[in-house]
């Protein structure tokens, strides 16, 4: 028997941690080595993975149905990636949505008048707690340019396009797009568009998942 798609969700499970540390503490994540148990009767298990911050990523919408991409290089994989505009959530105390909109501006030089969340994901969860919330933004319009955020280092080659969704998602399905949040984020959003956005979260909608809300 099939699962409800109303009721297929992942849940949290709690296992009986035995011992915690930090084996490399790094700049922006660190290397955290746990020792727990799946059930009070079997033998302990050791796994080690980066926690992290946490992360938001922005589909741009304009009134086109065009999606916005970047091109950026990323040099662990030596290639020049399409993607979205996205960042670390590493201000402290900073509102989800607050922390997207100002990816929005420093990255793509916009600023958005409606938000809603498009999805969310861990990027992965075998190695790593990361999580991911992909907000739709639209009513696009230019953050002036004596109030432009200087790019620096890779982030100065960015270059922009505004691309059609549908042939966005093509380029998915046909890999040739790589980087993660962009191929959730157009998919999510091709799919969204089906039934113009209506069944889309809130934007400040809970979000559970992420690493310092874990649980809530």
């Amino acid at each position: 028997m099939g699962q409800d798609s109303g009721t297929l969700a992942d849940t949290f499970s709690n296992r009986t941690l035995q011992s915690s540390s930090t084996v490399y503490q790094g700049r922006i994540w660190d290397i955290v080595s746990d020792t727990f148990s799946l059930t009070p009767e079997a033998q302990p298990i050791t796994r080690d993975y980066m926690a992290h911050p946490g992360a938001v990523a922005v589909v741009v919408l304009n009134e086109q149905n065009q999606v916005l991409l970047l091109s950026q290089y990323r040099h662990p994989v030596q290639m020049v990636l399409w993607e979205i505009p996205a960042g670390l959530l590493d201000v402290e105390g900073e509102n989800f949505v607050v922390g997207a909109a100002r990816e929005l501006a420093e990255e793509a030089d916009l600023v958005a008048a409606q938000w809603h969340v498009l999805t969310d994901y861990f990027t992965t969860p075998g190695s790593s707690s990361e999580a991911i919330r992909i907000y739709l933004a639209r009513g696009i319009s230019e953050v002036p340019e004596n109030e432009r955020h200087v790019r620096t280092d890779e982030e100065a080659e960015i270059t922009f396009a505004w691309v059609d969704l549908d042939e966005a998602a093509d380029a998915v399905l046909a890999g040739r797009i790589h980087n993660p949040s962009a191929v959730v984020g157009i998919l999510a959003a091709a799919q969204a568009s089906r039934n113009g956005f209506s069944q889309l979260r809130d934007a400040n909608a809970p979000w559970p998942e992420h690493p310092a809300q874990r649980g809530q």
